[in-house]
């Protein structure tokens, strides 16, 4: 396979509460079918891709918590996307609430390639948010309640004719995410996201949202040579307004493609694995320059 290919990032506008696994299934394969005829070999969803963000409300039924998981993957409602995608021959990554048969819950991505065959799986790491109701919130951000902090590490996975890795919304914040990514090996890092507009916590930082979650990505794609596709869930849902904005960044940390509204759309960028190395055989050459035994208060 060539290192050299067009990848495509597939943001999801609002999903409701009630909608459907299967509507927003039917909206990926839209976006896969518009992706496949513009040549992209590999097309990357966000985070929790087949509902609503359901962190955001407290829920303590036990019995409602569980019908946000998905027990198997492909499941009956995906199994539609994996068909196509074998059928076009087109990669994909996917995020969704899991359950394993331990009866542990994640927030998962996985990685299928052209075959339809999952090929990489990813657990959370850096889960935000808080465990209890908190009243003063206008909306809740769960994470810490509703799943375990991952136990996978920060695998990398040969696929697409290189290395990939995945990390998960949050994860892209901490440079310690990309760094052990890129010690890896990894040439290209797949994520999705679902980012509020507003950050209860700090309001005063509301209007840095985007600015933050752009600078994470490209600082950490130019200090590990490497590319990322991050796909954002977007616009007003349920009341809550995630800032979009998915981007396809090259290993120099510039901006190749970036999504124009909050709706479902489609971004394309030709993805060359080989340019990893003008950053790593310079800059960041870590065999030459990296220090690791100066830096030892990172695991104090």
């Amino acid at each position: 396979m060539s290192r050299s290919f067009i990848a495509a990032a597939a943001q999801l506008g609002p999903i409701a509460r009630d909608e459907p696994r299967s509507s927003a299934v039917a909206r990926m394969m839209e976006m896969m079918r518009e992706a496949n005829a513009r040549g992209a070999e590999l097309v990357v969803f966000p985070e929790l891709a087949l509902t609503t963000f359901f962190p955001r409300w407290y829920i303590e039924d036990e019995a409602e918590i569980a019908t946000w998981f998905e027990t198997e993957m492909p499941s009956a409602s995906t199994q539609p996307l994996f068909d196509l995608a074998a059928k076009l021959g087109i990669g994909f990554h996917l995020g969704y609430a899991e359950l394993t048969p331990e009866g542990r819950r994640f927030n998962t991505a996985i990685l299928v390639d052209a075959t339809g065959k999952i090929v990489g799986k990813y657990h959370k790491i850096h889960l935000p948010g808080h465990w209890e109701h908190e009243d003063w919130r206008p909306f809740q951000h769960l994470e810490k309640r509703y799943f375990e902090k991952g136990d996978l590490g920060f695998p990398v996975f040969d696929a697409m004719g290189g290395k990939l890795g995945m990390c998960i919304c949050n994860d892209r914040r901490w440079p310690e995410t990309w760094r052990m990514l890129g010690l890896g090996g990894a040439e290209l890092v797949v994520l999705g996201y679902n980012t509020p507009l507003h950050y209860p916590p700090a309001p005063e930082h509301d209007h840095l949202q985007y600015f933050h979650n752009e600078l994470s990505i490209q600082a950490g794609c130019y200090q590990n040579g490497l590319w990322a596709i991050a796909t954002a869930k977007a616009g007003r849902e349920e009341g809550c307004d995630l800032i979009g904005g998915s981007v396809i960044v090259a290993p120099t940390g510039e901006v190749l493609a970036r999504a124009a509204g909050t709706d479902d759309e489609v971004i394309t960028a030709r993805v060359n694995l080989d340019r990893c190395g003008e950053i790593r055989r310079n800059v960041f050459d870590f065999a030459m320059h990296r220090q690791p035994a100066d830096y030892g208060r990172l695991v104090e």
